[in-house]
């Protein structure tokens, strides 16, 4: 039976942090500059078209998007959330109705706090201070599950090295 076409890119796929000198991690600007600029084009275009929407349809536009952005992106690493309850945090973030909509829990409100800072703050630096924020806004009991966790800080030698547990690799 062939392998499925996920499961041939898998076992070719190196993580970032399995490559030596991972830290010192660089890129080519030039290699990437076309790639941005033609993303760049098509965002224009779609803003453009969004404009001529009116407000209303843009903004429920911009919730939908963003509601399945927080979504998806947690699901990657393996949390669950409720979009309805991600739609409700957003909605009323953004100072829309919120009526009908369950009232989202602290770990979705933290989540969302930490993606809208990310995608409407895109253009701020990217400081300790920024970094430790988003790990309190998404811990904010200071636990990960049943275990306790330093919040808002880097990770002690005491703590051990990272351990990557999201995803399966299909190649060992």
């Amino acid at each position: 039976m062939p392998r499925s076409i996920a499961a041939q890119i898998a076992v070719n796929v190196t993580y970032i942090y399995e490559r030596p000198r991972w830290l010192e991690f660089a890129w080519d600007n030039e290699a990437l500059t076309g790639a941005l600029a033609a993303v760049r084009h098509k965002q224009g275009r779609h803003l453009g078209r969004m404009e001529a929407l009116g407000f209303e349809l843009r903004t429920e536009a911009s919730l939908t998007a963003l509601t399945d952005e927080v979504v998806k992106s947690s699901a990657i690493e393996g949390e669950n959330l409720d979009p309805e309850e991600v739609r409700s945090s957003i909605a009323r973030r953004l100072g829309l109705d919120v009526a009908g909509l369950p009232k989202p829990g602290r770990e979705v409100e933290g989540v969302v706090e930490m993606m809208l800072d990310a995608t409407r703050n895109f253009d701020r630096p990217l400081t300790a201070e920024r970094l430790f924020g988003w790990h309190a806004a998404l811990f904010p009991t200071g636990r990960s599950g049943m275990h306790r966790i330093t919040v808002g800080a880097w990770r002690t030698a005491e703590a051990g090295p990272m351990q990557v547990v999201s995803g399966a690799r299909l190649d060992r």
